[in-house]
């Protein structure tokens, strides 16, 4: 089953947290040095991204750790299909 990240990029504090425990999905930008969600898409101002069920848990990780609570890990459910 597939899961969503969703970082509300904006509440950002730049901690680090993220990057320090998930550096294969997390980074701190150079630019400002809020946490960025690695090759991740935009959605207003959240920053997404698709992972599979292996890569979910270290997501959830980063998302345990953020002291703002910023990152949120969901399961992505499966529509049934109308016979």
């Amino acid at each position: 089953m597939p899961f969503k990240i969703i970082h509300e990029r904006p509440k950002c504090i730049a901690c680090g947290s993220c990057a320090a425990v998930a550096p294969k999905y997390w980074e701190m930008s150079e630019k400002d040095g809020l946490a960025d969600l690695k090759k991740c898409t935009m959605n207003g101002e959240n920053e997404e991204r698709i992972v599979s069920d292996e890569e979910a848990p270290l997501n959830r990780e980063a998302a345990e750790v953020c002291p703002v609570q910023i990152i949120h890990v969901e399961e992505i459910k499966e529509e049934k299909k109308k016979k």
